[in-house]
């Protein structure tokens, strides 16, 4: 859960980072944002530079999830066994 956690908060700083700049730069030029648009670049700016920058979080947090299930996919298997045995 830890490396969710952590991937998770850094997803969110990038958006919030993201955010930031698109309405400071967009108010700069424009002198008033629209706000929803704000977000919606934001999130595929910070979408695109998460899929870059947090390649090894995103990695290590799909390693547990998979350990967790192969460990169980391996304890359904082993009771499945169990109860045709029986």
């Amino acid at each position: 859960m830890k490396d969710f956690w952590i991937y998770t908060a850094m997803r969110f700083g990038l958006f919030l980072g993201a955010f930031a700049v698109v309405f400071g730069i967009w108010f700069a030029i424009a002198g008033s944002v629209p706000v929803v648009w704000a977000i919606v670049i934001a999130f595929l700016i910070s979408g695109l530079a998460s899929f870059v920058l947090l390649n090894e979080q995103r990695s290590r947090f799909a390693q547990k999830v998979e350990t967790r299930a192969g460990k169980v996919n391996e304890r359904y298997e082993a009771a499945r066994a169990k109860e045709d045995e029986d």
